[in-house]
């Protein structure tokens, strides 16, 4: 009989789970990342110090036992039919996939900007951004969206893909307790400052490959919305370094390019009644201003980055894993 590679499962997977985050997105109760979000959360009250060394543990014990549960999992249904681990990854990777929930979320706010509903827009981007919100334009709230859409399109799908490619479930569940950790201590504020470093650092390596494929995947698509390549590859090269986040400044960059927008500029933050933080960002790219119009294009390009990046990942894990040859003959002996 003949079995098939573990890259063959493992990539079978990859793309059956991305094709279940298109078709289901994320549930609205019951998600095992805000599973996982609240027992951090409880965690953080009885773990949190002003030190580092605690916030290392903490983000240590976290990733490493979601990592090795994973391991443990991938482990045991490998014993089984292929299928079984076909199934596995493609559960791990619906949980940790969020281009679904992402698109719909950029829409929402386009829909809103188009209908004029400008009060409506401003609240439900709050469900994109940290930023303050409330007096945005709408030339503004459509910046703040293709930032995020580019942002996220690297977090959320192609890095926790690249992961699953080279590593499976644990590179899927592990990567995405670190961005989650990052998201909920990784903060420059008076009680994360030291706290939350290690998890922010974590998060900013393990980004590391999927924001340069996502802005290489950016540069490549741009044709297929109205850009050049050489625009983003440019906006990359001469932009991204000014940017804070060593991971959302090529993307970011690439995205602008890509798009013939400038991204980047003055931003707010701050809770309503607090005292705000403004952020002169550098600006990324050298076209026009994004317009509301933009939006859909950005959501389009990240499809296509999200795209490509599930085609790479089934490709790298097919590859990846199943060095060791195609096939498995099992049940036969050789004469």
């Amino acid at each position: 009989m003949v079995r098939p590679s573990r890259g063959a499962a493992r990539a079978a997977g990859l793309a059956l789970g991305v094709a279940l985050d298109q078709l289901v997105g994320d549930p609205r109760r019951g998600h095992p990342v805000a599973g996982f979000g609240r027992v951090a959360g409880a965690l953080e009250q009885r773990m949190h110090a002003d030190s580092r060394a605690r916030g290392a543990a903490y983000s240590l014990l976290l990733v490493g036992s979601t990592t090795v549960l994973g391991a443990a999992v991938e482990r045991r249904v490998r014993r089984g039919a292929p299928a079984l681990e076909t199934v596995t990854v493609a559960a791990a990777t619906w949980a940790v996939l969020g281009a679904r929930s992402l698109d719909r979320e950029a829409a929402a706010v386009q829909a809103l900007l188009d209908a004029g509903d400008l009060p409506g827009a401003r609240q439900r981007l709050t469900h994109l951004v940290g930023r303050r919100t409330a007096e945005l334009s709408p030339e503004e709230v459509a910046r703040a969206v293709a930032e995020s859409v580019a942002e996220n399109t690297s977090d959320a799908v192609v890095a926790p893909l690249v992961w699953g490619a080279v590593a499976g479930v644990p590179g899927l569940v592990g990567y995405r307790a670190a961005n989650t950790l990052d998201a909920m201590v990784g903060h420059r504020n008076a009680r994360f400052e030291r706290f939350g470093w290690a998890s922010a650092r974590l998060d900013d390596v393990l980004n590391v490959p999927g924001a340069r494929l996502s802005a290489l995947l950016a540069a490549a698509a741009a044709p297929l919305v109205g850009g050049r390549p050489r625009d983003a590859f440019r906006a990359w090269r001469r932009d991204a370094g000014a940017h804070p986040s060593p991971n959302a400044g090529p993307v970011e960059a690439s995205f602008a390019g890509a798009l013939g927008v400038r991204l980047g500029g003055r931003t707010v933050y701050g809770a309503p009644g607090a005292p705000a933080r403004v952020e002169d960002r550098p600006v990324l790219g050298d076209g026009r201003a994004v317009e509301v119009r933009d939006i859909a294009r950005a959501r389009h390009l990240a499809r296509l980055v999200d795209l490509g990046a599930a085609v790479v990942a089934v490709a790298v894990a097919s590859s990846w894993v199943g060095r060791r040859g195609k096939f498995v003959e099992v049940g036969r002996t050789a004469h």
